[in-house]
């Protein structure tokens, strides 16, 4: 077995064995379910009493969707606690004697971190969806209808992606505190509001949420352009973890 490899099996153990870095990946999934069926429920409710409260642009391919923009602040939390939980333990002197090489673990930790995001987020993804069409009943839509399949891969490679973007942030901040008093707060509500005021709606279209949420928009014309962004954003934070990372001393 080559020592990346090794590394790699390393933190696939660590996953398992550290409580509440395994207990938020695992949140992701009734999160996400649960309030994609809540939602197709209130959203026929609203249909068919004719309710002026739903918004006008509701469609029920977009609608299968929107529980796992819930879902993923469980991602985030994930993602964040898969490297501050060695930080704030002491545990990350044990790997680094393991692993001496920082570049080597560094790049386990963060492929263990997409690849446990990205087999959460496929059937949760779909299961979500399809509990959204279910509760919605005779208002729901097939999952083929036209957008929806790009829509639903375009999902999966954004929470993939804001999951990177969560656990590089906090490999800069070595603490969980910071990152999640950023993220959480940006990713529920701080860059919406941004994006409705004059002075900063023009940056806030950039952030990485926002921009993302266009991979997950159905038949958006700025899919690929989002993805684009985000990627950059993510492959910056990634760059600035590992040189946090590296020079970090154990």
């Amino acid at each position: 077995m080559s020592e990346t490899v090794a590394a790699i099996h390393a933190e696939f153990t660590k996953l398992r064995c550290v409580r509440s870095t395994f207990v938020a990946l695992l949140l992701f999934v009734p999160i996400s379910i649960l309030i994609g069926a809540l939602g197709g429920w209130s959203a026929r409710s609203a249909l068919e009493s004719d309710n002026p409260g739903l918004r006008s642009d509701f469609t029920p391919q977009q609608a299968g969707l929107d529980g796992i923009l819930y879902g993923q602040l469980a991602l985030i939390v994930f993602g964040v606690l898969i490297v501050t939980s060695e930080y704030g333990s002491g545990m990350m002197r044990v790997s680094l004697l393991a692993v001496p090489r920082r570049g080597r673990l560094y790049a386990a930790k963060m492929a263990v971190t997409a690849a446990a995001a990205a087999c959460v987020a496929i059937p949760v993804t779909v299961v979500s969806y399809l509990a959204t069409q279910l509760a919605l009943g005779s208002h729901g839509v097939s999952i083929s209808a036209s957008g929806v399949p790009r829509a639903l891969a375009g999902a999966v490679v954004y929470l993939t992606l804001m999951s990177l973007f969560a656990a590089s942030t906090a490999a800069m901040a070595r603490s969980a505190i910071v990152p999640l008093a950023v993220l959480l707060p940006m990713v529920l509500a701080g860059t919406q509001i941004l994006s409705v005021i004059g002075a900063t709606k023009e940056v806030a279209r950039y952030f990485p949420d926002r921009v993302g949420m266009e991979m997950l928009t159905v038949n958006s014309p700025d899919a690929y352009t989002g993805f684009a962004v985000l990627v950059g954003w993510t492959v910056a934070a990634l760059a600035c973890g590992y040189l946090r990372h590296r020079r970090w001393d154990a």
